[in-house]
């Protein structure tokens, strides 16, 4: 069995291609979209609660920062801001209909290129990938759930 610390190493090295390979799938985006604003987009869409601190706090800037993309993002009409309708001070980030397409839009080439790339891999090695990334998604979920994650 190998060291740990090689298997990391593996995994970095792996994770360079995905990303990689996740790149390229954004840049034949229709239209293309900065990482920082596709970030935005990505977390307004998770989560329907978003107000400006929130989205601030989840890209780790300051709130004048996260302003500036919105207002970007505002303009291309990807996303509205509206008035909380329980605390009128609050503004409310939402998704237009537009950027809702393009995140699926994205969702889809994603997976079509990874299909190209899975479809390269042996069938066994592929069934061998999915448990892996199982076993590593919930050593992942156990040690967030312990806080023994350390921030990179």
């Amino acid at each position: 069995m190998e060291h740990a610390a090689d298997v990391a190493a593996a995994i970095e090295s792996s994770v360079e291609s995905l990303a990689a390979v996740l790149e390229r799938a954004r840049q034949g985006q229709t239209p293309l979209i900065p990482p920082a604003q596709l970030r935005v987009l990505t977390i307004v869409a998770e989560n329907r609660q978003t107000n400006m601190s929130r989205l601030a706090e989840a890209l780790d800037v300051v709130p004048s920062s996260a302003s500036r993309l919105c207002d970007r993002l505002e303009a291309t009409g990807l996303l509205r801001r509206v008035a909380d309708p329980r605390d009128r001070r609050e503004v409310r980030l939402l998704l237009t209909a537009a950027a809702r397409r393009l995140l699926a839009d994205l969702r889809d080439r994603r997976r079509e290129v990874l299909t190209e790339v899975l479809e390269r891999m042996p069938v066994t090695a592929r069934q061998d990938l999915v448990r892996a990334l199982r076993a590593f998604e919930v050593a992942a979920t156990d040690a967030r759930a312990d806080g023994d994650l350390r921030s990179a």
